[in-house]
């Protein structure tokens, strides 16, 4: 075997001239082994040897056989070292492996809606924050600061729902800022909204519970939902939000009741008070909870601040999802759960066997910056900046498209609904063209919730990352989408 040959054209591949001598020796010869180039009982060079042929050290040598044999490729004896018979066996030659994997995902998986691009910085993708405008070298110095401050004890698993220290932040945020009744031991931390949707949907409902959801809704809790084997239906959405009907309730009643209240998605429309209440007490009556996802609400554009629907009641059967990836960033990935004081103790045991908690410094960091008011400092800038981006692109779209579309939402949040009058109007394929272009405008008739209600024509557009002065270009892209397919 010229076992410089060998080496010299394992290393010339770019993938492998990066590892480190070691490393390479060690690879070149498994992959040999398994390919059946070195086959069973063939004994390898002395290390010696081998070291001089090829140009290394006798270290080298030494680390690649011993790793070999404590893998079982190899085995050492008195007269050196020989290639182990279970080697040979479990060698598979991949370049003549022809039978297709016969594993998939499962039929559960399956189910789970999918979407063709994740949200992007790309003009008008939803859920995207101004990124450029976040105080970067400021959470720098907190996370610093909280990084120092860490005990050796901190370093372990935490407590499963979260740094009381930002519990009790966000309690005193909530209370203040969305009339929310609780107290801290009522926050449950979590990874962001799909990961408190995931957990409502585990903790509180079985296999084939029934779970309402708006229609046209979100996506990711259709997805959440089916994830955990529940059922969901589409409840039809108007101009005061989500409309069950007495049959609804009667024939159809839900485990689960998914909402967006304050700023319905992707409509914008705002569930009324009398409907909020009317919910609670339905909810109250079929031993159902709410899930209110209150997930871009601190930025209210138009009139007063709407107090979320968990401060409505006393004990009111609502799970109160919050994240910072609308109000912070994305990467952060922090969200929360406020669930009713009687869930705290069996949820908080349920997540103490299933979900380990650690990153106690991002908590410990996000804790201070809301504690020392750069929070509310930074959501009112943000406000100012997306009340002024809203503007431009509304005042753009009835410029350009007001003879054929309606605006809808933009009162809150960070994105808008334009509905086109067209009811036959395919937007799934304007949608498809924008984005060969760079422009994500997702389509609402792929928000439908089944088949129980007509789908809105249009597109979901988010603006709170679009420069105003990039506006008008950006929709007179759109405008030509419209024409074209409409």
């Amino acid at each position: 075997m010229d076992y410089q040959l060998l080496f010299s054209r394992y290393t010339a591949t770019p993938a492998h001239a990066r590892w480190s001598r070691q490393r390479q020796l060690h690879e070149c010869l498994r992959s040999a082994i398994r390919a059946g180039t070195l086959g069973s009982g063939v004994r390898l060079p002395a290390t010696r040897t081998l070291a001089q042929e090829l140009g290394v050290s006798r270290n080298t040598v030494l680390y690649a056989y011993d790793q070999l044999a404590t893998e079982g490729f190899v085995l050492p004896d008195r007269r050196g070292t020989v290639v182990a018979q279970a080697a040979a066996l479990a060698a598979v030659p991949l370049a003549h492996t022809t039978a297709p994997l016969r594993v998939g995902l499962s039929k559960r998986a399956l189910t789970v809606p999918t979407r063709d691009a994740p949200e992007s910085p790309a003009a008008f993708a939803p859920g995207v924050p101004a990124l450029k405008e976040f105080p970067v070298t400021l959470w720098r110095r907190l996370l610093d600061r909280a990084w120092r401050g860490l005990r050796t004890a901190q370093l372990n698993y935490a407590e499963p729902t979260g740094e009381l220290a930002l519990r009790e932040a966000i309690a005193s945020h909530l209370r203040v800022a969305r009339g929310a009744l609780l107290d801290a031991s009522q926050v449950i931390i979590t990874d962001g909204t799909q990961s408190s949707l995931d957990l409502c949907a585990r903790a509180f409902a079985d296999a084939g519970d029934k779970v309402w959801i708006e229609s046209p809704g979100y996506q990711g809790a259709l997805a959440a939902f089916k994830a955990a084997q529940l059922k969901p239906m589409g409840v039809v959405v108007d101009s005061e939000g989500i409309a069950p009907t007495a049959a609804d309730w009667q024939r159809h009643p839900p485990k689960l009741i998914y909402v967006t209240p304050s700023n319905q998605y992707p409509t914008g429309s705002v569930l009324s008070l009398e409907r909020r209440m009317n919910l609670i007490a339905q909810a109250r009556s079929a031993a159902a909870l709410i899930i209110e996802d209150d997930y871009d609400s601190e930025f209210r554009h138009d009139g007063p601040p709407l107090s979320c629907m968990q401060g409505l009641a006393p004990d009111a059967p609502v799970l109160y999802l919050g994240t910072f990836s609308k109000t912070m960033f994305p990467a952060l990935r922090m969200g929360f759960v406020v669930v009713p004081a009687a869930l705290v103790t069996p949820l908080s045991a349920m997540l103490a066997r299933t979900t380990p908690r650690g990153r106690a410094a991002d908590q410990l960091a996000l804790a201070e910056f809301m504690h020392s008011g750069q929070f509310s400092l930074h959501l009112r800038r943000m406000r100012r900046l997306y009340r002024q981006r809203r503007d431009a692109l509304v005042t753009a779209l009835g410029q350009q498209l007001g003879d054929v579309a309606d605006v809808y939402g933009g009162s809150a949040g960070m994105h808008l609904a334009l509905r086109l009058r067209n009811p036959r109007a395919d937007d799934a394929a304007m949608s498809r063209a924008l984005q060969a272009q760079g422009i994500v405008a997702p389509a609402l008739s792929e928000q439908a919730m089944g088949q129980r209600v007509q789908p809105w024509r249009g597109f979901l557009l988010g603006y709170a990352q679009v420069p105003v002065e990039q506006m008008p270009g950006l929709v007179k892209q759109l405008t030509t989408a419209v024409r074209r397919f409409g």
